[in-house]
């Protein structure tokens, strides 16, 4: 009996032992964990309000305004055409309805053709774009988490890495403004040579 009871002792020392060697990892994680400087960004609500996406959105929704609107009048002549063909094929017959139905047809996949070349050309060039901005961009967060002595920043959007996060930790705001800063600053710093070559030209 007295073996047992020693045996007993023994073990609830060793249980307190274990569990305040747990605790001060715990504590000493959390006190580490405190002293870590983090942030987030998101990232969605940074690309709608850059200045500078903004405008490359702008500038390939021209690009499409303008070269749409060339196939358009070719789509309303054909649509012209084809609702006059009916009419015309009693008029000049089955061999000739026949050929025209044929030429319709290969103008109309010529059109839609067109149409899917300019919409891919128009992605593959804006996407070329904007992940030159994006890359642009980390190199930015990268500068600006070492300026302000950031351990961590996290991005939200569509590829998510921050499930959860305090409002005072949102710096999206900033960063927006750095960046949009530095791409006016970049504006006026080309503009700048060009000034000074037309000035000796004059």
């Amino acid at each position: 009996m007295a073996d047992r009871k020693i045996n007993n002792l023994k073990m609830k020392k060793i249980i307190v032992c274990v569990a305040m060697a747990v605790a001060m990892v715990s504590c000493n994680k959390t006190t580490e964990a405190k002293n870590f400087k983090t942030a987030y960004i998101d990232t969605n609500k940074l690309l709608e309000q850059s200045t500078e996406a903004k405008d490359i959105k702008a500038k390939y929704e021209a690009i499409a305004d303008e070269k749409g609107g060339k196939l358009k009048t070719e789509v309303e002549k054909l649509d012209a055409e084809k609702k006059g063909f009916q009419a015309n094929a009693q008029k000049n017959g089955q061999a000739w309805a026949q050929q025209k139905y044929g030429e319709l047809q290969q103008r109309e996949q010529q059109l839609q053709y067109a149409q899917q070349s300019i919409a891919q050309d128009i992605q593959g060039k804006h996407g070329v774009e904007m992940d030159s901005v994006v890359s642009k961009y980390r190199k930015i967060f990268k500068q600006y988490g070492k300026d302000k002595g950031y351990d961590y920043i996290y991005g939200t959007g569509e590829a998510a890495t921050v499930l959860y996060a305090k409002d005072s930790y949102d710096i999206t705001k900033e960063i927006i403004k750095l960046v949009n800063d530095k791409y006016k600053s970049g504006d006026k710093k080309e503009e700048k040579p060009a000034t000074k070559k037309e000035e000796k030209k004059k």
